[in-house]
């Protein structure tokens, strides 16, 4: 958390959203509301967006940057700042400016680990008082991920991916493939391709298995969808078992060795944006919860 030099107000504080990787996703079925129960493990990376917030005393929540695509009022760190004034009842304010690096529909969990900051910075700055738990669950009404970046932790997940369990993942690297597309999540999920049915596994499984036998069930129906994200993905398996994140379009591969994604790095074509990204054991912003 540092003061943004960048901004033209000094009363801005910077925040990081980080990304995050499925590291397999599982579709086990379906609840009668039409949610999808899932089983996936998420593993942070060091790759984030930047949330910087400066306090107002007139209670007005306001987003300072325009970002193309994304109304301020439809914006989800502006629906994650109003329920917490609404649930706190907090008569603060603040003015909110995103600097975005992770894609839109790219599978990162971008959005919602935006309004996860949102809720950790204000309820820090507003002083409202909310516990880890109760935060999640306010979190919950703004997206299925959310819970888990004020988690804070790489985590097991099932459910619709708000029942999480802790676990601890290797220091490794990550390199990261943007094929170019945004893969809208309604899509894969309402295609009638995609199966969910795949049996429900338990944490020790993935924790004692070799993760070549563990996929993406969204990644077939993304890949018949998109073409640009099967591309990718064969050209990274090359190197490993690479797979898509989430429901896409991003596509990843993991390395022992941070000189080993490098190389790698280099060798991508030029027509996809690509980068490299390390694993974090924790969320940067999780001691703001203890």
């Amino acid at each position: 958390m540092t003061s943004a030099p960048t901004t033209s107000t000094p009363s801005f504080i910077q925040f990081p959203a980080p990304a995050k990787l499925n590291l397999f996703l599982h579709v086990t079925g379906r609840r009668p509301d039409g949610y999808h129960l899932l089983q996936t493990a998420f593993q942070l990376i060091d790759r984030c967006d930047t949330l910087s917030v400066a306090i107002r005393d007139d209670s007005i929540i306001e987003r300072h940057n325009d970002i193309p695509g994304v109304p301020a009022e439809s914006d989800l760190i502006v629906r994650a700042a109003r329920l917490l004034q609404q649930h706190s009842g907090s008569k603060a304010g603040a003015t909110l400016h995103l600097d975005k690096r992770l894609p839109m529909g790219g599978g990162l969990g971008g959005g919602s680990s935006d309004a996860a900051t949102t809720l950790i910075a204000l309820n820090h700055l507003w002083k409202t008082g909310l516990n880890r738990q109760e935060l999640m669950q306010l979190g919950l009404q703004l997206g299925a991920d959310v819970p888990f970046f004020i988690f804070g932790q790489n985590a097991f997940a099932e459910g619709i991916g708000e029942e999480l369990h802790v676990i601890n993942t290797p220091e490794r690297w990550f390199i990261v493939v943007e094929p170019g597309v945004q893969v809208p999540t309604p899509a894969i999920f309402s295609a009638k391709e995609l199966t969910r049915d795949s049996k429900p596994v338990r944490i020790a499984d993935f924790s004692s298995t070799a993760e070549m036998f563990w996929k993406n069930d969204l990644q077939t129906v993304a890949c018949a969808l998109f073409p640009e994200v099967a591309e990718s993905v064969k050209w990274l398996s090359q190197f490993g078992n690479a797979k898509m994140t989430g429901s896409g379009a991003c596509v990843f591969c993991a390395f022992d060795q941070e000189s080993a994604a490098d190389a790698v790095l280099e060798k991508i074509p030029d027509r996809w944006k690509s980068w490299k990204a390390k694993a974090l054991s924790h969320h940067p912003l999780a001691d703001m919860l203890q």
